[in-house]
């Protein structure tokens, strides 16, 4: 009895190795990311049958790809896309990259994750948008960019309020608010899937 107890433990331990293994891998990237170890990044990166790019901070949700774009990091950024970072992964605030790169008025990660096909009109769980964030932040240049890649300026948030609405009620965004005039009004259509 006592050999087939240690018999399961062995196999249960061994079995988990590579559950263990990726988990290690995961934190060991995030910490080279944060740590901006290239050299790090990229082993692990690089390691065949691990998929790294897209792990995520256990205690913020953050992947790399959104940590790198909050410092404003284009070459990190870059390395990110290069090894297969989701362009659009969102961290536990629902924000994107594009929204982060956005709210810091980054107009270089902006205008990256534009190139890079990064959805502009996702929302985070306040029902913000790039656009949104933009309109907020009166920052008329990144409003071209996001609307160069088809952003829709009448998605509301959750408090029913959209990017338009927001530059009309903003004197200091008249710019803004003739900029969105000229965009014809989208029809929000509801979400697809089963109703309650």
């Amino acid at each position: 009895m006592n050999l087939v107890m240690r018999t399961l433990a062995a196999a249960v331990l061994l079995a988990g190795s590579p559950a263990a293994a990726q988990f290690s891998d995961s934190y060991s990237f995030i910490k080279a990311v944060k740590d901006k170890d290239v050299g790090k990044a990229t082993e692990l990166a690089e390691k065949p049958g691990t998929i790294v790019a897209n792990a995520r901070d256990a205690d913020t949700g953050e992947g790399g790809i959104h940590i790198t774009t909050r410092r404003t990091d284009l070459p990190w950024v870059g390395f990110m896309l290069k090894y297969g970072a989701n362009v659009n992964m969102k961290d536990r605030d629902g924000n994107t990259p594009l929204m982060l790169a956005t709210v810091a008025r980054w107009t270089d990660g902006v205008n990256l994750f534009v190139r890079v096909k990064a959805q502009p009109n996702l929302q985070n769980r306040l029902g913000e948008t790039a656009l949104l964030k933009a309109v907020q932040a009166r920052d008329l240049q990144i409003v071209e960019m996001l609307l160069g890649a088809g952003a829709n300026p009448d998605l509301a948030d959750n408090s029913g309020t959209s990017a338009r609405d927001v530059a009309k009620a903003d004197p200091r965004a008249a710019a803004i608010a003739k900029r969105l005039a000229e965009v014809a009004e989208k029809k929000v259509r509801p979400a697809q899937g089963p109703s309650i």
